[in-house]
């Protein structure tokens, strides 16, 4: 199964597989940029441009596979914990969810796309389940497997894609000394247009938090030092192509902008829980490769900040190119989130 994350600038899409030591490799991973404006706030604003890019990811990452997994952002799902009787046969639980989903869903049930599992016994309740639910308008899932559909793809999954970058980031968590066991690691996710952050311990989400803050403002900047067109900023923001004076100029004063953001949302964790420190900061997304950020981070916060690499301690497959996986491993997050997914059905 791929996974195939859609973002606001770009469409990702990442192949695992497992050798015969069940160890996970990376078979391909391929990115296509999307034009401004195709998607906004998570809506498709043009179908069949956005269909033809994916169809151009498929083609240029040479994959056969056709099963895919997909997310939505969290703003278009609504998700809710909730406490069942244990010993409930499935369709009875079926039927539990349906009638508890109508005390959260703002929408009728008939207009939403609605499913639940199972995450275990409930500490709040002996002998009764935590059940996850999670519900989205219909025409959103739809929509995004439309899209799968029209490059030739089969849409088998449709998860969160905070969920998604969290399952991620799990395998990461689990190489940390004591496997991770009770570290609190804020993950920052930074996007062309939206900051994501997500406190981590143990599989819980501790606080969540978006910000409008991302590398289209880099872009802006460089479009108004030097005079470029967008699509050229964007490009040449790429390549690296830029004037001598870019780098102190434009660069130095957005990262810093940017170390004060995540400085600032990290302060609002620290108000709103009982927490003040988290043990490790991780950035991902397309921005987040900036010379020089994880660096102003750590001496800013005072708390170790690493840049993400999803495919850290997987072999590579014959199809992947090394020195540009390595480049762009921040941007993979959520569709590496995606193809795990293949390894949990």
């Amino acid at each position: 199964m791929l996974g195939l994350d859609i973002s606001s600038s770009s469409v990702k899409l990442v192949e695992l597989s497992r050798d015969k030591g069940g160890n996970l490799v990376l078979e391909r991973c391929a990115m296509e940029p999307l034009e401004r404006g195709w998607i906004t706030d998570g809506n498709i604003e043009k179908f069949d441009e956005v269909a033809e890019a994916v169809r151009r990811l498929v083609k240029k990452s040479g994959t056969k596979t056709k099963n895919v997994a997909m997310a939505l952002p969290p703003s278009a799902v609504i998700t809710k914990k909730i406490i069942l009787p244990g010993g409930l046969s499935d369709i009875e639980l079926e039927l539990q969810v349906q009638a508890e989903a109508n005390q959260y869903i703002p929408f009728p049930l008939e207009e939403v796309s609605l499913d639940f599992c199972v995450v275990g016994a409930s500490n709040a309740s002996i002998g009764d389940l935590d059940v996850l639910i999670a519900a989205s308008r219909r025409e959103k899932v739809q929509d995004i497997q439309g899209l799968a559909e029209a490059a030739g793809l089969k849409p088998v999954v449709v998860d969160v894609e905070s969920y998604a970058s969290r399952l991620a980031t799990a395998r990461l968590i689990e190489s940390l000394p004591n496997k991770g066991a009770g570290t609190i690691v804020a993950l920052f996710e930074v996007g062309a247009l939206t900051t994501s952050m997500q406190v981590i311990r143990d599989d819980e989400v501790l606080y969540d938090r978006d910000q409008a803050f991302g590398g289209a403002q880099l872009t802006q900047l460089i479009v108004r030092q030097y005079g470029f067109s967008v699509e050229e900023a964007e490009v040449k923001k790429r390549s690296g192509e830029l004037p001598d004076d870019y780098e102190s100029a434009v660069l130095r004063p957005f990262v810093e902008s940017m170390v004060q953001e995540i400085g600032r949302a990290l302060q609002f964790f620290f108000t709103s829980t009982p927490h003040n420190k988290v043990d490790y900061i991780l950035l991902a997304g397309g921005s987040s490769a900036l010379p020089g950020l994880t660096a102003a981070v750590t001496q800013h916060t005072t708390f170790p900040c690493n840049l993400v690499n999803p495919f850290d301690g997987m072999e590579m497959g014959s199809g992947v190119k090394l020195k540009r996986m390595t480049r762009e491993a921040p941007s993979y997050l959520t569709s590496c989130g995606l193809a795990l997914r293949r390894f949990l059905q």
